[in-house]
């Protein structure tokens, strides 16, 4: 496990309710998946410390976890910032690395194509660094639609002509599984038609 040690200090909740959401914080590594007692990971608010009711304030870490945190309370791990002339010492864990969640477009997709592509990535980044822990093929079908995504409509059906915002042009179906649309909101998907323009020229 890597660890770098780094002077902080605590935050009291007064202290806390005047962060920002950009303001650089460290919650407990503690989560019910992985048992880290002592140690911490940057983090950052999702809302300004005064939108907080309460005593409770949650964090985003940079692993993309949210934690809820009592800073008033001793019994917990608390937040602290970092602090040249802090009065503890805290370790903080560092990042292995990234994992990408990508959606890669491969024309032809046979075989040899991504045996090229994986081969390909562990030459730019070192052989056996590139590690594969997930693998979804899915066939692309040779078609061009539009993805919009619609309003669903409530109360009575038929009162109003539901409000529509086009999201990809041109592109291929499968593109609406990783866009992602608005709450409320359903996605549309039409073949393609290309825009004629009507307008009489000179």
């Amino acid at each position: 496990m890597n660890t770098e040690k780094i002077a902080a200090r605590r935050l009291s909740l007064e202290e806390v309710r005047k962060l920002s959401v950009k303001d650089r914080i460290f919650v407990s590594a503690d989560t019910a998946e992985l048992k880290l007692p002592d140690c911490y990971v940057p983090a950052f608010l999702t809302k300004s410390g005064e939108d907080f009711e309460g005593g409770s304030v949650t964090a985003r870490t940079v692993f993309q976890e949210e934690v809820s945190c009592l800073p008033g309370d001793e019994n917990e791990a608390g937040i602290y910032l970092a602090d040249e002339n802090g009065s503890v010492t805290i370790e903080v864990l560092q990042s292995a690395g990234v994992v990408l969640d990508l959606a890669l477009f491969v024309p032809g997709g046979d075989k040899g194509s991504l045996t090229a592509l994986y081969a390909a990535a562990r030459q730019a980044f070192g052989a056996d660094v590139v590690q594969i822990w997930r693998q979804g093929l899915k066939e692309v079908p040779d078609v061009k639609v539009d993805i919009f995504e619609e309003q669903i409509p409530r109360g009575r059906k038929g009162s109003d002509s539901p409000k529509r915002d086009r999201r990809a042009i041109d592109t291929y179906p499968t593109r609406a599984d990783f866009i992602e649309f608005s709450a409320g909101w359903k996605p549309v998907v039409e073949i393609h038609r290309p825009i004629v323009d009507d307008t009489p020229t000179i």
